[in-house]
C-alpha cells in the first residue's frame, strides 16, 4: 500500500506564504477559508439585509465523537483556489434556485478542537421558508463538491492516528499514523518496512 497522505492543497497550519484568511465575494454572495475562529456574527453582518424577512444561519461543529470512537480534533485543509470557486457557484446556484437576497459559506482550515466550529452558513430572504431550504441546500452542496478534506484525530485505545475523509458524511477513509523517525506518515496496513 503506498503512503496515505493528503492530497496538495492549503497547509493544516498557516504559513507566511499562505494567509490567515482567503475571501472571494460580490455584493451578495459571501466565500471564506480562514485559520481564525469563526463567527456567526460576522458572518451575519456579511448578508444581513433591510428586505431580508428571515436570517437562517446552520453552524457545524467539532463533536467528541466518531463511530464511538472519542475525537481529539479535526484538522481541515483544502485546495483554496478551487475550493472558493466552487464555493461561489454553490452559492451562486442556491441563490439563483431559491431567489435569497444573500448567501455565506465561512469554512474554517487547520486544528478544529472539539466543541469549535467548523463551517458556518448564513441565508439572508425576504421569508423563512426559502431562506431554510437554501440554506441546507447551501450546505450539502459545501460538503458535497468543495475542495475541503479533514483529518480526524482519535483518543483511543487504538491509538491517536488519523483519518482523512473528504469534508463528507459517510464512511470513513484510510488511517493514517504518524511515522515516530521521520514525522511522516504510514497508511494502514503498513509495517516498519512500509515505504
Amino acid at each position: 500500500m503506498a503512503n496515505a497522505t493528503a492530497p496538495p492543497h492549503a497547509p493544516t497550519t498557516p504559513s507566511s506564504a499562505f494567509p490567515q484568511s482567503l475571501t472571494a465575494s460580490n455584493n451578495t454572495i459571501h466565500v471564506s477559508l480562514t485559520y481564525t475562529p469563526l463567527s456567526l456574527t460576522t458572518t451575519l453582518s456579511l448578508i444581513r439585509s433591510p428586505s431580508a424577512g428571515a436570517l437562517v444561519t446552520f453552524t457545524g461543529t467539532t463533536r467528541s465523537t466518531f463511530a464511538n470512537r472519542p475525537v481529539s480534533t479535526l484538522s481541515y485543509s483544502a485546495y483554496a483556489p478551487l475550493a472558493l470557486r466552487t464555493m461561489l457557484e454553490v452559492c451562486k446556484s442556491v441563490q439563483d434556485k431559491h431567489g435569497v437576497l444573500g448567501v455565506a459559506m465561512v469554512h474554517r482550515l487547520g486544528e478544529v478542537p472539539v466543541g469549535e466550529d467548523s463551517v458556518v452558513i448564513a441565508v439572508a430572504a425576504v421569508h423563512r421558508a426559502e431562506a431554510w431550504r437554501a440554506g441546507e441546500e447551501a450546505l450539502e452542496g459545501c460538503k458535497e463538491r468543495v475542495e475541503v478534506w479533514k483529518e480526524e484525530r482519535f483518543g483511543d485505545e487504538e491509538g491517536g492516528g488519523g483519518v482523512w475523509r473528504a469534508n463528507r458524511d459517510g464512511a470513513l477513509g484510510v488511517r493514517v499514523d504518524l511515522r515516530p523517525e521521520t514525522g511522516g506518515v504510514v497508511g494502514q496496513g503498513e509495517g516498519e518496512g512500509g515505504k
